[in-house]
């Protein structure tokens, strides 16, 4: 028989029911607790996703807009009307960005603001407004890819393409093509003679 007197046994399987129950309770928070940063993790790229698209966008348009009326030969639109285009698309960037995203759309937002505004000849020396004007929006795009890389370096997006799929037993793995919203999945396979 057990050295455990008759009176002990209910307590031994309460101690033991209580460590059992506070185990599990740990694994079940611990398990909350990662489906939790998981979502928090796609909420975070979503999030950042979306407000650098449409920033993109709204640097986009206007710098058609300002290209088309340079080559128009109209005056730019005024200051007032960039900010208010380009201001909501800029603000959520400014809250959610990374350093070097923010630095690199305050740069993009500096050179565009600066083209909107009078383009002051006495500002460059021996150099025509126009000429001036020109330079500075040929220097856009260039400006706009080294927002565009801070972007894909801060949420991880490579842009090599991925590499085809290496035979096996001297045919290459069935591919899948892609399926779109509303189309059924089709399968193909490839063979090598």
């Amino acid at each position: 028989m057990s050295q455990i007197p008759w009176w002990g046994l209910p307590l031994v399987a309460v101690v033991f029911a209580l460590a059992g129950a506070a185990a599990a309770h740990l694994v079940v928070a611990r398990n909350n607790h990662l489906l939790d940063r998981g979502r928090r993790d796609r909420r975070w790229y979503e999030e950042r996703k979306d407000a650098y698209c449409r920033l993109l966008a709204a640097f986009e348009h206007a710098t058609h807009r300002l290209r088309t009326s340079f080559d128009a030969g109209e005056k730019p639109p005024a200051p007032i009307v960039y900010v208010d285009q380009v201001g909501p698309a800029l603000m959520p960037v400014r809250l959610l960005a990374s350093g070097p995203v923010r630095s690199a759309a305050l740069a993009v937002h500096m050179q565009l603001e600066r083209l909107h505004g009078e383009m002051n000849p006495a500002g460059v020396v021996g150099v025509q407004p126009q000429t001036h004007f020109r330079e500075l929006l040929a220097q856009v795009p260039l400006v706009v890819q080294q927002l565009e890389a801070a972007i894909r370096d801060e949420l991880g997006i490579v842009d090599t393409p991925p590499k085809p799929p290496v035979p096996v037993n001297g045919r290459a793995r069935p591919r899948r093509a892609p399926v779109s919203a509303g189309e059924p999945e089709h399968h193909t396979e490839e063979h090598q003679d």
